[in-house]
């Protein structure tokens, strides 16, 4: 527009709608269908299996929506009992009977650690990773190679970590040069660009 007519715009979004944009397919199941969809926890809403399962050591999400996945999962679990199963035979069995599915699975995925099931899970393509504590998320191997966490010096704490730009410019890319500044910690340079003397900023 701004190449056709020569003009400017206001370009206006809120919270609010932005939100209710990240609400996605449930907005639409609502305004397409007039479904109003109910809390689910962890479990996807309408494809199961696909929720949060506990292993030996951690927690794990798990994505095998589709009889094909569904059917590389049972194999990969060892699993393939519950493919004769008729409540799971297909995907809206498996989401109606969404708590006897995961109970089963959480009983195979308890069998291993986090890191050995998403191995395995990964090596057999099904959507799959780890549940983190916050501490896990900055040992990361891909967190640390995107460089998340950048250190800066502080004046009073010496050298801290914070979290860089997570957009970044091929051409200049962003660098955090500072902290956070303490409140008033540049009231005098502020005022010294104003015109302001020592002596009237005293």
């Amino acid at each position: 527009e701004r190449e056709r007519s020569g003009k400017g715009q206001w370009v206006q979004s809120s919270l609010l709608h932005a939100g209710i944009a990240l609400m996605d397919f449930q907005a639409a199941r609502y305004l397409l269908g007039g479904e109003v969809p109910q809390p689910m926890g962890n479990d996807h809403p309408t494809s199961m299996p696909t929720s949060t399962y506990p292993t030996r050591d951690g927690y794990l999400n798990v994505a095998a929506s589709g009889p094909a996945m569904w059917n590389t999962l049972c194999t990969t679990l060892g699993r393939e009992d519950l493919l004769q199963r008729p409540e799971f035979a297909d995907e809206r069995g498996r989401s109606q009977h969404r708590v006897a599915l995961n109970a089963e699975l959480a009983a195979a995925l308890r069998t291993r650690t986090s890191s050995e099931w998403i191995e395995r899970l990964n090596a057999a393509g099904i959507p799959c990773g780890p549940i983190y504590r916050v501490d896990e998320v900055f040992a990361d191997p891909q967190v640390q190679h995107l460089g998340v966490a950048v250190p800066v010096q502080h004046p009073q704490l010496g050298e801290i970590r914070v979290i860089g730009n997570a957009v970044q410019l091929s051409r200049t890319p962003p660098r955090v040069v500072t902290p956070l500044p303490d409140a008033g910690a540049h009231t005098g340079e502020v005022l010294k660009e104003l015109g302001y003397t020592d002596a009237q900023i005293e």
